[in-house]
């Protein structure tokens, strides 16, 4: 069994709005050991994105705080880490792809400006020839073509796929040790997408690189994957391997995500399946389990805030009627 390279425990994370304080992700815990990935799946404001930020500490300040709970890499707690130390592991050892490509890379700077900048920050001891060549090695593996042309375009002669690319060669070009990719396939269409994943993929079994993958799109969370962490609201709703999860889902949160997938043999014009109701706000969660306003099984003891119960080993649910879903 692979060694767990990040270890999450009981984070939570909140932020200061004018409204007051808003726990954006509450109590959540899961470990990736190196070279498997691990997905984070969930409907907008569940606390996906929040929770990567959380790891690499790049919440906006001062309103956004980590209030509890440790964020190990290889035993150090990133959480209690001085800017220093985090210099030192953001980019080399944990690379993050950010979720919106277009406010990403700097407007004023060259393409070769920001990529190359991440060779010279981690590998300081390459020549300019060596730095311009490794550009163009990222570059051609992400899919971008002409690359040495590219080089010299700034972020805004770019279409939104191609800065998309930019922004994961940038990631993964110190081959890190942790890569959180946050929705990165986003702007890309699905040959393109096929290739970064298998990029990915590649570089995974070459360096033994540990991914947490935070995207909406299930499929590639079945492609991809080999956990899923399901989340509602800012907590987990239900961890399990990838076949587990499809295979056997026990929360209803998941249950109502796996059905509205549209699928080959539905009859024509069949309406998709949803899940009622919204997503409540950060200041009117319901008491206890957060999906209750929303879950066709709802009733006497979902007032109380929902406890891990271990259907089998790496099968986790946070729901006390699991027994009932079918």
């Amino acid at each position: 069994m692979s060694k767990n390279i990040l270890e999450v425990k009981d984070l939570v994370t909140s932020f200061q709005t004018d409204a007051g304080k808003a726990v954006a992700v509450d109590g959540v815990s899961f470990s990736v050991p190196a070279g498997k990935t691990l997905g984070i799946v969930g409907e907008s404001g569940c606390g996906k994105s929040v929770t990567a930020l959380s790891m690499m500490r790049l919440l906006p300040k001062p309103s956004g705080n980590i209030d509890n709970g440790s964020i190990m890499y290889n035993g150090s707690d990133i959480t209690k880490m001085v800017p220093d130390e985090l210099y030192k592991i953001r980019g080399n050892h944990i690379s993050m792809i950010f979720q919106e490509p277009m406010t990403a890379l700097n407007p004023v700077h060259k393409i070769r400006s920001q990529l190359g900048e991440t060779y010279k920050l981690h590998n300081r001891e390459m020549s300019k020839d060596q730095v311009h060549q490794a550009c163009i090695e990222m570059m051609t593996k992400v899919g971008i073509p002409s690359p040495e042309a590219r080089l010299d375009d700034y972020p805004h002669q770019l279409s939104g796929g191609m800065r998309q690319r930019v922004m994961i060669a940038i990631a993964l070009a110190c081959k890190p040790d942790i890569l959180i990719a946050d929705e990165p396939t986003t702007a890309l269409d699905v040959t393109i997408q096929a290739q970064i994943l298998e990029l990915m993929k590649e570089l995974q079994t070459e360096t033994g690189m540990a991914i947490v993958f935070i995207t909406h799109d299930l499929g590639v969370i079945a492609e991809i994957c080999d956990e899923v962490m399901v989340m509602y609201g800012g907590r987990v709703a239900e961890k399990a391997n990838v076949l587990d999860l499809f295979g056997n889902p026990r929360h209803p949160y998941t249950k109502g995500l796996l059905q509205s997938i549209p699928r080959l043999e539905s009859p024509r014009k069949k309406p998709l399946a949803t899940i009622e109701g919204m997503v409540p706000s950060l200041f009117d969660m319901p008491q206890g389990c957060r999906f209750q306003n929303r879950c066709p099984h709802a009733g006497p003891g979902c007032e109380k805030v929902q406890q891990r119960l271990t259907i089998k080993d790496g099968h986790d649910v946070y729901c006390h009627k699991h027994a009932e879903i079918n």
